[in-house]
């Protein structure tokens, strides 16, 4: 593609991104070497799949699903968006609340080559390459049945694989941007945090379903408002805007999924060394670890790292 004159000029130069991109990947992070994301395809869609994720009305934790081979994961995943809204709707009629959402990438857990798609292109390199980090480190380890641990895992690596690539290139301001990005994020998920923690305590109390649903309600918009002051501070910026619209059981149960556990793996990696083998080694012992037993080890790691950042 990147010689053939009828390719269009700007798709060669994002095919020429990834592959940089690519390398830099398994030369420098330590990812899996092999012939994924070395090869193109169009899918003539926005997205690759579109994911829905189900909590029941009074629950934090989603729906679980079971496959083979991948184990069970907190969400299901359908290529046409007409069927992800079908069971969607499905699931709503049965008195759960739903998040649907499309997803640009997905990993095959080195079944096989994955290719780049254009569900991946058009958008922000940094963007661009944690997408790729990503994926590739859920080729480097996946735990069966626990979709927390492997998606903060893979988020932990993008997150640390994007400050190392932006600063490759010599990009200081890109990596000020993306920093300042990032503990915006945080800003948020601890916002979202402290949702969770006041539905968790309603969810609990036994209360009557009337008590429940309007407790619930107040604790969204204290959430909403809360919300509106983080964007006037950052000047308007609304990128988590679509998050907060429908907040509900099941979107707060997504976020947990990616982030929750992302500064215990932070943790884990600064005692490492940032040597991201050493780093893959541990983890991967951790992840052989019974799950109660694997999230306890997760969770002192996050209260270390949040004790040391107090």
């Amino acid at each position: 593609m990147l010689v053939d004159p009828d390719v269009p000029s700007d798709l060669k130069e994002e095919l020429k991104a990834v592959q940089a991109i690519r390398d830099f990947a398994s030369a420098e992070l330590g990812l899996p070497e092999n012939d994924s994301y070395r090869s193109y395809g169009d899918l003539g869609r926005p997205y690759v799949v579109w994911n829905v994720v189900g909590a029941a009305e009074f629950s934090l934790s989603p729906r679980q699903w079971c496959f083979p081979v991948a184990g069970c994961v907190s969400y299901r995943g359908y290529f046409k968006r007409e069927q992800a809204e079908a069971f969607a709707a499905t699931l709503q009629e049965n008195g759960d609340e739903v998040y649907l959402y499309g997803v640009p990438a997905y990993s095959t857990l080195n079944w096989f080559d994955d290719p780049v798609l254009n569900t991946f292109l058009n958008r922000p390199e940094p963007y661009l390459a944690g997408m790729i980090f990503h994926e590739l480190a859920h080729q480097q380890l996946y735990v069966q049945d626990d979709s927390q641990f492997n998606e903060a895992f893979a988020t932990a690596v993008e997150i640390e694989g994007v400050y190392r690539w932006l600063k490759s290139q010599g990009r200081s301001d890109q990596v000020e941007s993306y920093r300042r990005q990032f503990i915006q994020k945080m800003k948020f998920l601890a916002l979202l945090a402290r949702v969770r923690e006041e539905l968790a305590e309603i969810y609990a109390s036994g209360g009557a379903p009337e008590v429940m649903r309007r407790d619930k309600r107040e604790a969204f918009a204290r959430a909403r408002k809360s919300y509106d002051m983080l964007k006037e501070s950052w000047g308007g910026d609304g990128r988590f805007d679509h998050l907060m619209e429908g907040l509900n059981n099941a979107r707060l149960a997504s976020v947990s999924t990616y982030y929750e556990l992302v500064p215990s793996f932070k943790r884990i990696l600064s005692e490492a060394a940032g040597d991201f083998p050493v780093f893959y080694r541990n983890v991967a012992e951790i992840g052989k670890l019974p799950r109660a037993e694997r999230h306890a080890r997760l969770l002192q790691a996050e209260q270390i790292a949040q004790a040391v950042e107090d």
